[in-house]
């Protein structure tokens, strides 16, 4: 199933996603969120499916769709590096902070869960916080099963599913704290997520999926899933060993090459810019980079 979490006639709702009718099935509220409908297992995705006989089917044009997941267990975890293009192109450009050699183990980070808007949100943009906002593209799990050390051969039996994200950074935030990319990855309202949860039941190959990013049109990175030097399971397993995973939790896995920041000259989202963000059978995303005072 493809779970959205909806606004429709000021209510929010959650639904299925009907693509080939362009339709959504609004859940009755006994169902609960989509939050809950993580949090509560095979039990609750059955009871969502019995709903759908009787559900009220609504066009996606008349209701708004917003971010999936509403409630974190705790901040969003990340993975970087995970394409060798991109650990590549960012060679020397780092600003002293490049690693000896590539990675053998994934790398991992945070970023604060208000960082979250949904699908058609504006990204909250300050030219006065920093100058260097750039795009990430990437494909977004959610664990569905609690675990811990959590094998990698019996990793993806954890995942819920998946979703579109752009993780939008701040560069010069994050090169200005020692390092550390808490900071410059946790600037309110800036990391679109959605457009709707996609289980794992229907992704047959989640190691080949495309994923892509424009700006203005201009498509800036374009890759596939099968190019991650760690695996969706590798990660899982990295993450898990002796750190329980819950049911909720949000990992990024890593964006590819074409960001901005690499790029000669390069290239920083501007308010006003459009952003489209889009994974193979996962939809996509278009927000708006719109001036906000942040501080």
């Amino acid at each position: 199933m493809k779970l959205a979490s909806v606004t429709v006639n000021g209510t929010r709702r959650a639904g299925v996603v009907l693509e080939a009718e362009a339709a959504v099935a609004l859940l009755p509220g006994s169902v609960g969120t989509v939050d809950d409908l993580v949090r509560g297992g095979p039990a609750a995705l059955d009871a969502a499916r019995n709903a759908l006989s009787g559900a009220r089917t609504v066009g996606l044009s008349e209701v708004r769709l917003e971010a999936p997941l509403h409630r974190f267990n705790r901040d969003i975890l990340c993975t970087g590096w995970n394409y060798c293009d991109h650990f590549e192109e960012s060679k020397g450009k780092r600003e002293g902070q490049d690693p000896a050699t590539r990675p053998t183990r994934p790398a991992f980070f945070t970023k604060g869960p208000d960082t979250v808007i949904g699908p058609v949100d504006d990204i909250a943009y300050d030219a006065e916080l920093s100058g260097q906002w750039d795009y990430e593209a990437e494909i977004a799990l959610v664990i569905g099963r609690d675990g811990r050390s959590i094998p990698e051969e019996k990793a993806r039996e954890h995942i819920f599913g998946y979703l579109v994200a752009n993780d939008v950074s701040q560069r010069d935030l994050q090169r200005a704290h020692g390092g550390q990319w808490l900071k410059g990855k946790s600037i309110d309202a800036t990391m679109p997520l959605g457009p709707w949860l996609t289980t794992a039941d229907e992704v047959a190959d989640p190691g080949d999926l495309r994923v892509q990013c424009r700006v203005n049109d201009v498509l800036l990175q374009n890759a596939s899933s099968s190019q991650m030097a760690f695996s969706f399971a590798r990660i899982i397993a990295e993450l898990s060993h002796g750190m329980t995973l819950r049911a909720g939790d949000l990992i990024l896995t890593g964006t590819p090459s074409g960001i901005g920041s690499a790029r000669d000259p390069q290239v920083f989202l501007r308010d006003g810019d459009l952003v489209v963000t889009r994974v193979s059978g996962l939809g996509e995303l278009r927000n708006r980079v719109v001036s906000t005072s942040l501080t």
